[in-house]
């Protein structure tokens, strides 16, 4: 029963982090990549859509080799760790929710950023009310990038370790202990991994039908 709740809130835990931290960097680029016009700003979003679908396992071996000892990153020691866990996570959320903010910002800029521009608002300083127009698509790159980051297991899997009582995860555990043929913990966990993505998402649906309704009433 112990292994159970450290296993369900390491999970959270590190994929709440790792969902805060894409969000902080992805949502002022997923915005400003609407917003500015700069040479190669096709290209970036043309990479960022590309790596909507990045494969976990080489995000995790990639990371795995920078973070190992002769690895460029290897001083900072993170390797088999919740950090390192958190990196990886972060780094396969950033593109789904920048992609998704971008759009959403494409079309506000499109529809409001003349006026903003009229109000005497620079570039920079549009940002902030554009993503406040978009709030409920904001809603709904967060839950994305959540969705991501909780049923993730190749990556977690290389830079974490899979240590019992230090980075084992609900995937991990869920993988390890079916290969073992321990099904009992796995359905548990699994049942308490459907039911956080079933409340996240019923959450964020009712939160972005209160926003779209509040930006109606402010139409």
């Amino acid at each position: 029963m112990g292994d159970f709740f450290g296993i369900v809130g390491l999970s959270i835990g590190v994929s709440l982090t790792a969902t805060a931290l894409a969000a902080a960097i992805s949502l002022p680029l997923g915005a400003a990549l609407a917003i500015f016009s700069f040479r190669g700003r096709r290209l970036l979003v043309v990479l960022v859509n590309a790596f909507f679908g990045l494969p976990p396992v080489v995000v995790g071996l990639i990371l795995y080799l920078a973070l190992s000892r002769s690895g460029p990153l290897g001083f900072l020691q993170l390797l088999f760790t919740p950090a390192a866990m958190v990196i990886a996570q972060a780094i396969l959320a950033i593109p789904i929710m920048t992609a998704l903010v971008h759009r959403s910002s494409e079309r506000a800029w499109a529809r409001y950023g003349d006026e903003l521009i009229c109000d005497g608002a620079s570039r920079m300083q549009a940002i902030p009310p554009i993503l406040r127009i978009i709030r409920a698509e904001l809603l709904t790159a967060v839950m994305a990038g959540f969705g991501r980051t909780i049923s993730e297991v190749g990556a977690v899997i290389l830079v974490g370790g899979n240590i019992r009582g230090l980075t084992r995860t609900m995937t991990t555990a869920i993988a390890l202990q079916t290969s073992q043929g321990e099904l009992s913990l796995a359905l548990a966990l699994g049942a308490v991994l459907v039911g956080i993505s079933i409340s996240i998402s019923a959450t964020v649906f009712a939160l972005a039908g209160r926003a779209r309704t509040a930006g109606s009433d402010e139409a």
